[in-house]
């Protein structure tokens, strides 16, 4: 089977999902990487009040039930990006891929406080938010077996230079045009995505210019 990769940027309550693979040199461009699959996924249950923002709803609860709450999402949530990472990585392996890992993008990955100490602070309810549905994401794909990598959209640029070496100008180039055979949406989400998701496969696949750091 032939190796492919996820690359995923997450939102509240959402995130878009893409597989890329090697071509092997076989095509014509000068960067052998495709994307074979992208899509937007649900990671939160619409039905449970408050559900897209966690947080947000939690803040005005005891903080027992802020807690408990919080559980609640995420157990919810936890089910519906589990069922969407598997009926992607089903469908890909039915197609003759096998997907060993995934990139999921990250904010600034500052530590979090306690539980009450977060909900007294706005700027980080935002901050815990974006954790919250980073992680499940992150779960759900280790729940498949997939080894998850982890990089901070800051530093994806310095991660790109030191996997492609003088090419990742090139390749990031070639990323942002794929909006034209690919067709929408291709946006930020997209490009960065699939940046995260060819570093990792670049590793896999042996196409290094230089080892990138360890996330």
């Amino acid at each position: 089977m032939k190796l492919a990769v996820i690359g995923a940027r997450v939102h509240s309550g959402w995130a878009a999902i893409l597989a890329v693979t090697s071509t092997g040199g076989k095509d014509r461009r000068r960067y052998p990487y495709e994307v074979i699959d992208r899509r937007r996924i649900v990671i939160v249950d619409s039905s449970v009040v408050g559900a897209n923002q966690p947080y947000h709803f939690a803040e005005n609860l005891e903080l027992p039930d802020a807690g408990q709450y919080l559980a609640n999402c995420s157990a919810a949530s936890g089910r519906l990006a589990s069922a969407a990472v598997r009926g992607m990585v089903e469908e890909l392996r039915v197609r003759g891929f096998q997907v060993p890992s995934c990139a999921i993008l990250q904010a600034a990955g500052r530590p979090l406080p306690s539980l009450a100490d977060t909900l007294a602070s706005h700027a980080l309810i935002h901050t815990a938010e974006g954790e919250f549905f980073r992680r499940i994401l992150r779960q759900a794909c280790e729940s498949q077996g997939i080894a998850v990598t982890a990089i901070r959209e800051r530093d994806l640029a310095d991660r790109a230079n030191a996997v492609f070496g003088s090419a990742a100008a090139g390749i990031q180039q070639e990323i942002a045009g794929l909006g034209r055979s690919l067709g929408p949406p291709w946006t930020q989400d997209q490009k960065t995505a699939a940046m995260a998701a060819w570093i990792v496969l670049a590793d896999l696949c042996g196409h290094t210019h230089s080892k990138a750091p360890s996330s």
